[in-house]
């Protein structure tokens, strides 16, 4: 049931709420979030002190966040399928799958973005 007077101000604070134990969720939850955290938090020091151009680091600190903000779907897909039911079904799988294979492209990219950013930097 939604609740009353759910607009303006109100609306934003409640739904940041929300937001907020979504990431607590995933958290103690998700070891795949866990893990992309905190490798999202010891790549971005060096996204902020390289040498590089602000568009250059931009690029190195969106494809951390898109790689996180990727899991996070991925893990809210898996929890629904979990939730409807524990039998093995091809669709349940197929869901699983294809936001399993969301997650490893945005990690591709991330890791091409990178080596394509730093490497011409670099090497």
């Amino acid at each position: 049931m939604k609740p009353e007077n759910n607009h303006g101000i109100k609306r934003v604070f409640r739904a940041t709420g929300f937001s907020m134990q979504g990431l607590k969720s995933a958290w103690t939850h998700e070891a795949a979030f866990r893990q992309e955290l905190v490798l999202a938090f010891l790549m971005l020091p060096i996204a902020l002190f390289v040498d590089i151009s602000t568009v250059e680091r931009l690029l190195l600190i969106l494809t951390l966040f898109i790689v996180l903000i990727v899991e996070l779907l991925n893990s809210a897909v898996e929890a629904v399928v979990d939730r409807i039911g524990d039998e093995i079904h091809v669709l349940s799988g197929q869901a699983k799958d294809i936001a399993s294979a969301a997650v490893f492209m945005s990690l591709a990219l991330c890791a091409i973005t990178w080596a394509v950013v730093l490497g011409t930097r670099y090497l």
